[in-house]
């Protein structure tokens, strides 16, 4: 069972202003992912999603070319081959890095759809896992700044349709993050998990004014509060409060969680499938992770394809932490271009699907009625 084609489709939906959301990285404008197909000889198909990393035009380029050419014949059930064939050529010297991992992503994903579908086994069930509930978070391009009481109304919404938790953006100011986090908690009580994503947007001396506040509320994580490599900051800022920083989205491949767990400021491990290196790499690191006794919550908000490609994973780790549940509002990737990737439960959690590899149904129809729309995601 041999790779004879793979194609990487960029694509893009515009956001109405109506519906754009502003975050610690700005206002959203449209939605871009890429998505990637892989066939066999055997006449097998494989979809996974490489994450647009705001330049998707470019990173379904770098798949259709170098990586096309490197994985091409290969065995398509020898993901570690894939895999560290792309790593020697690419990430290894002289390549390009994070594109790199992402779009090796996309291919892994795609590999590990076709693995199951050829054995006719869920992606969970292939990786060693069984289905069972994975508690969830109402999560994605959400919850961002606004009045406090409309978050408040945003959040009652979410938590009615059976969330027990929620990510409130801030990165915004600390006295209107503090204020929007006061008033979410002070509405729903301390049954409800407030998390929090800062999105980059902080100062060392706005973590610091801010992280007292978030204990005072009960928060259960700080994500982002800077970027991913500025670990010294990090390092400074465990020391701000007792609520737990978490990052990871960011960070790609096991030598760069290596460092993460090692320093020691980041217990809240947050990998995406989509951007780390595929289902295969993100094993690797759960496992590193469950060495020291840390959880893995992934992070994902792109299309249905990396969002049932978590739920598998996180059934198959012994460390799983919650699944970041996508409530953006009208969400193509998530609600047209593949068949429904989840449902949450009144119990607040998911479950894997069913079917064969990922268990998902791709519109092909849709790329071609959304093709990529280059320029910024956020301005």
């Amino acid at each position: 069972m041999h790779i004879v084609d793979l194609k990487a489709y960029p694509t893009s939906f515009p956001v109405p202003p109506t519906e754009s959301v502003t975050l610690g990285i700005g206002r959203t404008v449209k939605r871009d992912a890429v998505v990637v197909k892989v066939t066999t000889d055997e006449g097998l198909t494989g979809y996974g999603e490489s994450h647009h990393g705001r330049a998707p035009g470019a990173v379904a380029h770098l798949v259709n070319t170098t990586l096309r050419q490197l994985v091409l014949g290969m065995d398509a059930a020898d993901v570690v081959g894939v895999w560290a064939k792309v790593y020697k050529m690419q990430l290894g010297s002289h390549g390009l890095g994070a594109a790199a991992a992402i779009g090796m992503s996309g291919i892994d994903m795609a590999l590990w759809d076709i693995r199951g579908k050829a054995i006719g086994w869920p992606l969970y069930r292939l990786l060693g896992g069984a289905s069972r509930p994975i508690p969830a978070y109402a999560g994605g391009v959400s919850l961002g700044y606004q009045e406090p009481a409309a978050l408040v109304e945003e959040a009652r919404a979410l938590i009615a349709s059976g969330y027990t938790a929620v990510k409130l953006r801030i990165g915004d100011a600390p006295a209107r993050d503090l204020a929007r986090v006061s008033a979410v908690r002070k509405a729903f009580g301390d049954e409800l998990m407030i998390l929090t994503d800062a999105n980059t947007g902080y100062t060392l001396d706005d973590a610091r004014t801010v992280m007292p506040g978030l204990d005072a509320n009960g928060v259960g994580w700080l994500e982002e509060p800077f970027p991913a490599h500025d670990y010294r900051s990090y390092a400074a800022a465990r020391s701000f409060g007792r609520v737990p920083l978490a990052a990871g989205e960011n960070h790609y491949t096991r030598f760069e969680f290596t460092r993460l767990i090692e320093d020691g400021s980041i217990t809240v491990l947050q990998p995406d499938l989509s951007k780390t290196g595929g289902v295969t790499e993100a094993l690797r690191i759960a496992a590193l992770a469950s060495a020291w006794k840390l959880r893995i919550n992934p992070h994902t908000s792109m299309t249905g394809l990396n969002m049932a490609a978590t739920i598998h994973f996180l059934a198959a780790i012994d460390n799983g932490g919650y699944f970041e549940g996508d409530v953006s509002r009208n969400n193509l990737f998530r609600d047209e271009l593949v068949s429904r990737p989840y449902a949450v439960g009144a119990d607040g959690c998911v479950r894997p699907l069913e079917k064969p590899g990922l268990g998902l149904e791709v519109n092909e129809e849709f790329l071609a009625r959304h093709p990529v729309i280059e320029g910024p995601s956020y301005v």
